[in-house]
């Protein structure tokens, strides 16, 4: 609070003794409806003032996603869209904060009749009054029109409880402007904070089954409130702007093709988060048009040099991209994969199941040394290992309890007596994993495990790095390497057509479609959705057999294979459709 806002409060409120008539009294001098919900509020602010102490005391925010706005990116925000031409009527704040918003609003539109702001955290209320009334007091001589004041309403509750829908039925005829700077946090973050400001329905886009159990139904609260805000006003004259996670509005374009929401001229306008927030986010403005023929694509800006788009994103027909210029060089490969990418190992209990070889003696992550039978012993990459075209050796190990998802595991206490009794030893380690999958399940139970996992030969990516680099994996003492979870596979049976399959893979073509259909931000720049869009088969045309040649000569010459294009013909037979659809692995 300022102190020209605590004089005039001192001054105006001392002697008033009835919340009703200091609620009037802020109505009338800046328009603030309801600014002390009793008698006890007013009574708090009076002695706060009277004693001059710190009325607020805030904790850190951070960790709930709460990165407030600053003063000056909220006036830029608002000039900028004062360049669009956009005069609101109605302005919507749905976790307005400290309000700053909002006063940028109240300073660069003269239009606005109604302000509706939200929020949870009741020092962000008061705050958000405070700067309203201290904007209006600095401003009051020096624009006469400042006295036209709209009606300002700060409600104190939950964004996912307060009625949206009936602002919109209400303001119908006049132009909206939905703004605001929602929380950077998930829905599961909140929960393990203890928080209540969570939606009732947190798997909101309807997952069902593995995907929900195994993070899809993870979701960013500012993704639920912007489909909040498009569900109540995308009927309604007007525009949209919120600051939010790149992801978040990947997703909402993503979902524009079922969704079709009202809205064009869809924007994304990327922000320096390491400047304005001083954090490590990927974030940016998300601007839409409401009320209109929904579009699809999402044209991509530099909020600080807002001249031309960078690039567009968004569908084209039925395929989602995310670079439509780049794609469009490369869209012909653009399908179906004949093989099944698979992910990798997934046992969520890597200070157990993850081994180091040393000295001959195998030692986990709790460095124990341990003794186990080498049967269900097999080496294991991980993403941070495939750097590599070819990789022969692991670094580290991990015990395979089975073959496939759901298979029972009895048979390792007559087979492998050593192997059991150290699991068992660590029993608790898996009782202690949390994710549902291992529900009702045998005891140390894996998954992401099938007859693709011990192909001899694999062609693998790591999900999370954005190498755009595929490596085939060999054998180790005769036994198939694993990866984990973080890694997508493909398993072959002979090497000459896993040498085919990366070849192809790795060629410019391949790596240009995939830089137009991948996101660098993703938490995972590969997915199995994404990988299972290479057609090797149609990529195959456009691959001459001399290159394919030259490259087989070449991984010849640097890892002493003897790998010739004998089987070329066979691999591109093989790769044809079939009635049974795509092809799980070559024998």
């Amino acid at each position: 609070m300022t102190h020209q806002v605590s004089d005039y409060l001192n001054n105006n409120l001392k002697n008033i003794f009835s919340f009703e008539n200091a609620n009037q009294k802020m109505y009338n001098d800046f328009g603030i409806i309801d600014f002390f919900e009793d008698n006890l509020e007013l009574d708090k602010l009076k002695e706060g003032i009277l004693s001059s102490s710190t009325l607020i005391s805030e904790p850190d925010r951070a960790e709930y996603g709460d990165f407030q706005t600053n003063e000056d990116l909220a006036n830029k925000v608002t000039l900028c869209l004062v360049s669009k031409h956009i005069s609101p009527e109605i302005l919507v704040e749905p976790t307005c904060g400290k309000g700053n918003f909002i006063v940028a609003s109240l300073r660069n539109f003269s239009t606005i009749k109604n302000v509706f702001g939200v929020e949870i955290y009741k020092p962000y209320v008061w705050e958000t009054k405070f700067n309203i009334v201290d904007f209006y007091l600095k401003n009051a001589q020096q624009d006469d029109e400042i006295k036209l004041k709209p009606d300002i309403l700060i409600n104190h509750c939950d964004v996912f409880d307060f009625d949206f829908k009936s602002v919109a039925k209400r303001f119908s005829k006049n132009n909206i402007l939905v703004i605001g700077n929602p929380p950077w946090v998930t829905n599961s973050k909140l929960g393990s904070l203890s928080s209540t400001n969570l939606p009732k329905k947190t798997n909101f886009k309807n997952h069902s089954g593995l995907d929900a159990m195994t993070g899809k139904g993870n979701f960013d609260i500012a993704e639920f409130i912007t489909l909040t805000m498009l569900n109540s006003f995308q009927n309604c004259k007007g525009n949209l702007l919120l600051l939010v996670k790149n992801t978040v509005i990947k997703n909402i374009v993503s979902d524009q093709i079922k969704n079709k929401y009202a809205i064009s001229e869809i924007e994304k306008h990327r922000i320096d988060s390491k400047k304005e927030f001083n954090v490590s986010v990927e974030a940016s403005l998300f601007y839409c048009k409401l009320d209109t023929q929904p579009a699809f694509v999402c044209s991509e800006f530099d909020f600080y040099n807002n001249k031309n788009y960078q690039l567009q994103f968004g569908w084209l027909g039925d395929k989602f991209v995310s670079n439509i210029d780049i794609y469009t060089l490369s869209q012909n490969i653009d399908g179906a994969c004949p093989f099944i990418w698979r992910q990798g190992l997934k046992h969520d209990c890597s200070t157990v199941m993850e081994l180091d070889k040393v000295n001959g003696h195998y030692v986990n992550g709790l460095n124990e040394e341990i003794k186990l039978e080498e049967d269900l012993v097999y080496g294991i990459l991980k993403s941070s290992d495939l750097k590599n075209t070819v990789i022969s050796q692991t670094r580290k190990f991990t015990i395979v309890t089975q073959k496939r998802v759901g298979q029972e595991t009895k048979f390792i206490k007559d087979d492998y007596p050593k192997t059991y009794k150290y699991l068992t030893d660590h029993q608790s380690s898996f009782e202690d994993r949390k994710s549902s999958i291992y529900n009702n399940k045998p005891a140390f139970s894996i998954f992401g495990i099938g007859d693709y996992s011990f192909k001899p030969y694999k062609v693998a990516i790591s999900g999370l790095y954005k190498t755009f680099h595929f490596t085939l994996i060999l054998p180790q003492n005769d036994k198939p390497v694993m990866l984990d979870d973080t890694c997508y596979l493909i398993g072959f049976d002979k090497i000459e057509f896993a040498a085919y399959a990366l070849i192809l893979l790795n060629s410019d073509r391949t790596k240009q479609f995939l830089q137009s259909i991948t996101f660098a931000d993703a938490k995972r720049t590969f997915t199995k959705d994404v990988l299972m869009r290479i057609d090797l088969l149609a990529l195959s045309n456009f691959i001459s057999r001399k290159y394919v040649e030259t490259e087989l000569n070449n991984l010849n010459k640097i890892y002493n294979f003897d790998l010739t294009l004998c089987m070329w013909d066979k691999f591109i037979e093989e790769m044809k459709p079939v009635n049974s659809g795509q092809i799980e692995l070559f024998v």
